[in-house]
Order: structure tokens, then sequence, then C-alpha cells
């Protein structure tokens, strides 16, 4: 295969430019399913090497390799999360219902929970108009207003959208095959062609490997751990509705200072507000001994190494990444914020053996 030379410099100029128009076009084009393709490229990474495993067991036979590991991949882990959402989906109804039937006395809840508070605090609440559960229940009014139509569109999305998610979901499988059995020559593809020096390059990309791996088996694994453990906790306690409080447990643990303590501390207090002493009890030393040592354990066995991205910068870029792209967001906050501080340090590197 022969090369063609660029010429002259508004040559290149020029075919830098289709190279940017035509990049442009293919991320328009591929955009819809930008999602799919995000967590198929995550699943690649975090299951090359289970293909590598399989691979290692039968030399040459990438395809079929490939193919075991994506059947894995659904029977392990796909089929089980879709039946829990479909369970979180039947509780977070039921409970929905409960509200709307009024089976659910709120008004007498709040009054046990308020009543067992110190006076203090009870001062300092009412002094903030927080004293009175009409007034409470008409800014929830205002909160429960707004969700709900934010929850309607939302449901009226994925129903009317249901062939797109097939279609997005088909998508995602048939990408992860490819990139488990392709993967390595394309990232070693598409390092070559990137627009750095090769050694910059290759700690970016060491870099994204890093914070992508840290992120899911660091974060992931630990909040799938710290939800199925306060899922069990909920129904020791005799709680219902256990897999959703499991499900928003899960997810608040992804966030560092907050965690899972936002949900079973106000759990425990309304245990322990309504009488219910033991199962209150339970639920604080689980929370404390059980779920809270859980990421004190588990995360450095997972992650093996620190990212080196400081807590409030995770919360910060985690939070933002939700807000702008969903679910993805919890991997690409991080990720950008990885990638920004292991950009500026090189060339902070640069500089000062520039300058030596």
């Amino acid at each position: 295969m022969t090369t063609t030379p660029l010429g002259s410099d508004i040559e290149r100029l020029g075919f830098l430019l289709f190279l940017m128009l035509v990049t442009g076009a293919l991320a328009l084009v591929a955009w819809p399913f930008v999602s799919p393709l995000l967590w198929s490229m995550l699943a690649a990474i975090m299951f090359q090497p289970l293909y590598q495993w399989l691979l290692a067991r039968n030399p040459g036979k990438t395809t079929r390799c490939a193919l075991g590991a994506l059947t894995i991949i659904t029977v392990a882990i796909l089929m089980p999360a879709l039946w829990i959402g479909a369970k979180v989906v039947e509780q977070a109804a039921a409970v929905f219902v409960a509200f709307q039937n009024g089976d659910i006395d709120v008004a007498q809840w709040f009054a046990q929970v308020f009543g067992a508070l110190p006076e203090s605090i009870r001062a300092s609440l009412r002094s903030e108009g927080l004293g009175d559960f009409n007034m409470v229940q008409d800014r929830l009014q205002e909160l429960a207003t707004e969700s709900a139509g934010l929850i309607a569109g939302r449901a009226v999305a994925i129903g009317g959208g249901a062939l797109s998610w097939v279609l997005a979901f088909g998508v995602g499988l048939y990408v992860t095959f490819f990139l488990l059995r392709d993967g390595k020559a394309i990232g070693s593809a598409t390092l070559r062609a990137l627009p750095l020096e090769h050694s910059i390059a290759q700690r970016l990309a060491e870099r994204f490997l890093a914070i992508v791996r840290a992120t899911i088996k660091g974060s992931g694994v630990v909040a799938l751990v710290q939800g199925t453990l306060g899922a069990i906790t909920f129904w020791i306690a005799g709680m219902p509705s256990v897999a959703l409080f499991g499900v928003v447990m899960a997810i608040f643990s992804l966030l560092p200072a907050v965690g899972p303590a936002i949900v079973w501390v106000p759990a425990a207090i309304w245990l322990l507000a309504t009488g219910a002493i033991w199962q209150g009890v339970v639920v604080i030393v689980s929370g404390v001994a059980v779920i809270g040592m859980a990421d004190n354990v588990l995360r450095p066995i997972l992650v093996g190494r620190d990212t080196g991205i400081p807590d409030w910068v995770i919360l910060v870029t985690t939070l933002g990444g939700i807000a702008m792209a969903g679910i993805s967001g919890i991997v690409l906050g991080p990720l950008v914020a990885g990638l920004f501080m292991a950009g500026w340090t090189i060339l902070s590197e640069q500089r000062t053996a520039g300058s030596a």
C-alpha cells in the first residue's frame, strides 16, 4: 500500500478540515446510539480478561470466544439486571398507588417522627416553617407536582420508545461482541492515528482505562454490594419495597461523602420514631458496621490503586455527569475529570522538563 504525500500547508489544512467535518458527521449520525455504544465500550474493557481467558483455552477461535464471553455477560449480568429493574418498577408503582389511595398516612408518620426529635431540633424546624405538616405538605406537593410531570413524561417516552430501546439494546450487544474480539487492535490503531506524541497518547490511554476500571469495579461493584446489603437489612427490619430501597441506596452509594447513609439514616429514624426499636437498631448497626464498611474493605481490593481524583471532584463531576447524560454520567463525569487532570499534569511535567 502506498501513501500519498499531503503537499503544501494549504493541502494539509484542507485535509484536516475534511477529517474534522467527516468526524463530526459520523458523531452526528451515531449520536442516537451514543449511550449503548458507550456501555458497549465499557463492557468490552471490563470483560476483556474474560475473553482472553476463553481465548487462552481455545487458541485462534476469536469469534467463538467473543460469543461465549457475550453469552456469559448476558446471562450473568444483563438478565438479572432486567429482572431487578422490573421488580423495582413494580414496587415503585405499588408505593405510588398506596400514596394515591391514602393507604399510607404521611401526616401520622410526620407527627411520630417530629414528636420523637429533641426539643432543640423541633424548635429549629419550627423556625424554618417545617414544624407544621400542612406547610411541609404544601412544599412537598409542589415538588410532587413537578416530579409527577417529569415521571409521566419519562413514562410516555419509555412506552413510546420501546422499539428504540430494543434496537439500542441489540446494537449494544452487537457492538460489544466486536469490541471484545477486536478491541485491542482498534485501540492500538486509534492511538497511532491520534495527533499526539505517542508517549502522551499512551499515558492518556492508560489513564482512561484506569479510571474506567476504577469507576466500574470500585464504584459500580461497591454500589451493587451496598444496595444488596441495604435491601437485606430492610427485609430483616420488615420494611416494604426492599428492592426499591436497595436500588435507591445503590445509586446514592455512588456519591462520595453522602453515600448510602442518606437512605438508611432516615429509615432508622422513622423506625425508632414509630416504636420499632429493635428494627431501627438493626438498621443502624448494619448501616455503620456492614453497609458502611463494605466500601472501605472492597474498594481497595477491587480498584487496586487510587485514581488520583479528589472525592469532592468525583462528587461534582458525577452529579454533573448524571445531569447531562443520565446514568452514563456516572462514568463520564469522573472520566472527564481524570483526563483533565492527566492532561494538565503532563503539560506541567513537559514545561518543568523544558525549563530544567
